[in-house]
């Protein structure tokens, strides 16, 4: 279906997937669908989401076991988010395939906007050191982690760049921490969207394959660079917000130029 070229850039377009997915925890999953469309040159947006969504759990999950290492995994926190969001996530999925792709796109960059302000903002908070999961904001995670599993679901991706604002909201977390547990999440909603999506034909397995490898290399440099980062009070914030401006504002000017008569 893909030519030999087709492949080459999707591994190397997985290696920065990888890299940004490690970093900040979401950059993997806004970059997949915008490398996928613009560099890869898949001509449809739902099946450059579905194949995307596999890659980005699959590179998660390298990632998770990266940050576990240097013990930078809230397991609880994480698990209860992912647990509530896989549902919101299924039907998210469901919602999506049944929209118009072009105008998939364009939402979801104007929503990247919108939580690249919020993270600049909150850019100096330092989170609450050793917090935990408990009866008194577990209920605020579990809303959370259904809200963001339903965005994540409808615009196909891992929502990683939704997760760590939203862990950080419901618990007070680091964002340094925030990163390392949110890529529980990301794998869980990204497989579920990826199932969903492949159930319905929209999903290239070797395409997925040639990200994923090249995802594996980026995540260790990724994982290895926050490392060093998240010593700069704020800094992890301002390169998280950055990098989803840039994306964000590409997409909506090749959203504009296809609209254009």
């Amino acid at each position: 279906m893909f030519s030999e070229v087709q492949y080459i850039l999707g591994g190397l377009s997985g290696v920065l997937i990888g890299f940004t997915l490690g970093l900040v925890g979401g950059g993997g999953s806004i970059l997949a669908v915008p490398l996928m469309v613009y560099v890869v040159g898949v001509k449809s947006p739902h099946l450059a989401i579905g194949t995307s969504a596999l890659a980005v759990a699959a590179n998660a999950l390298a990632g998770l076991f990266n940050h576990a290492r240097e013990k930078n995994v809230n397991w609880r926190c994480g698990g209860s988010f992912a647990l509530a969001g896989v549902m919101g996530a299924l039907g998210g999925s469901t919602l999506g395939k049944a929209f118009d792709g072009q105008k998939l796109l364009f939402l979801f960059a104007l929503l990247m906007l919108v939580v690249a302000f919020a993270m600049y903002r909150g850019r100096d908070d330092t989170g609450i050191e050793g917090v935990q999961c408990n009866r008194d904001n577990l209920p605020k995670v579990v809303l959370f982690g259904v809200g963001t599993g339903m965005l994540s679901g409808f615009f196909g991706i891992g929502g990683g760049f939704l997760i760590v604002p939203a862990l950080v909201a419901s618990t007070s977390m680091p964002i340094y921490r925030a990163i390392g547990t949110s890529l529980i999440a990301v794998a869980a909603f990204g497989l579920t969207t990826a199932a969903n999506y492949a159930a319905s034909g929209m999903l290239d397995w070797s395409l997925a394959a040639s990200f994923i490898a090249g995802g594996m290399v980026g995540s260790v440099l990724g994982a290895a660079a926050a490392r060093k980062l998240s010593a700069a009070k704020g800094r992890l914030n301002t390169v998280f917000a950055a990098l989803i401006v840039v994306v964000a504002s590409y997409m909506l000017y090749r959203n504009w130029m296809v609209v254009q008569p």
